[in-house]
């Protein structure tokens, strides 16, 4: 009947039309999640959300140095000079604080903060830089403390350090325990130094203490120059050892006890504390973890290098 036919087209009409509403909106939710899921991932990146590290005020520069410090960490010579550089730069910058929490690392990365340090004070004499240590200041972590104005510390801080290591293994007896044969082809007689599969050679073991010697040295200096008169003399000081941070004040090693919020608040006299430290995103993390790895095992390495820790 041709009331019942209209019906019927009236009803398919209906049902297409409820498809292709149905698919608009699937294809609208779907273009939407993927915006979502897109700008998570450009933030996790980093390429959207840029923090804007100006203030409009006048403000205490903060650039922070946590763990060990070597090429491939976040407490990287580059990437710590890039904070430094930053902070001076800004024309509302009062004062800068450098917070320590670092049992040491490379002494060509310290040195190189250190320089830098030494350079900006330079460059900016009438802003200062205090250096705020936090659990640990070790080695590597003092090397660069010494560059600062003053070194506030809390008393329990541990402080010090002042020597350079070169550690490894010998596996020699395990090795004819197991019936293991070393065979180690070199050009050069001293291209195996310390190889922890072969026999320890007097020579390049006295070599190496010599070397360590030098580094060791040059520490010294960088700490005299860096505290001048304020050192204590002390048998021990420069002998690795390390000490709280009440006793680092006696020994001259540190200045006074004091916070961040301290040393900015009633020190540099700029509560406002403006963070410039350098922070990975996901992409440089991953790209420095599968760089290094990728090093490890196409070029290896005989023994590790000195390092102030």
């Amino acid at each position: 009947m041709q009331w019942e036919r209209q019906v019927l087209e009236r009803l398919v009409r209906s049902a297409a039309e409820e498809q292709r509403r149905g698919r608009r909106w699937s294809i609208f939710f779907k273009i939407l999640t993927f915006i979502y899921l897109f700008s998570l991932l450009f933030l996790a990146l980093g390429w959207l959300g840029g923090k804007d590290k100006a203030s409009s005020g006048r403000h205490t520069a903060m650039v922070e140095i946590n763990g060990v410090i070597s090429a491939d960490s976040e407490a990287s010579a580059d990437r710590i000079n890039t904070g430094l550089q930053q902070a001076f730069k800004d024309t509302n910058t009062v004062g800068v604080i450098v917070r320590i929490n670092s049992p040491g690392g490379s002494p060509v990365q310290a040195g190189q903060i250190n320089q830098e340090i030494r350079r900006l004070r330079g460059l900016h004499p009438k802003v200062p830089l205090y250096v705020v240590v936090d659990d640990i200041c070790a080695s590597g972590g003092y090397y660069i403390a010494v560059a600062g104005d003053r070194i506030f510390v809390d008393q329990a801080s541990i402080v010090g350090s002042i020597g350079v290591l070169m550690d490894g293994f010998g596996f020699t007896g395990t090795m004819d325990k197991l019936g293991v044969e070393r065979r180690l082809l070199t050009a050069g007689n001293n291209k195996g130094f310390l190889d922890p599969f072969s026999p320890l050679n007097p020579a390049q073991r006295e070599y190496a203490l010599k070397m360590l010697n030098e580094i060791h040295r040059q520490f010294i200096d960088v700490v005299k120059q860096g505290r001048g008169e304020r050192l204590k003399e002390s048998p021990e000081l420069f002998s690795g050892l390390m000490w709280t941070g009440q006793r680092s004040i006696e020994l001259g090693l540190a200045d006074a006890l004091g916070s961040v919020d301290y040393v900015a608040r009633e020190v540099i006299k700029a509560d406002t504390i403006v963070d410039f430290t350098p922070h990975e995103n996901i992409a440089e993390r991953f790209a420095r973890r599968f760089g290094a790895t990728m090093a490890e095992t196409l070029v290896g390495s005989n023994t590790g290098a000195p390092h102030l820790r």
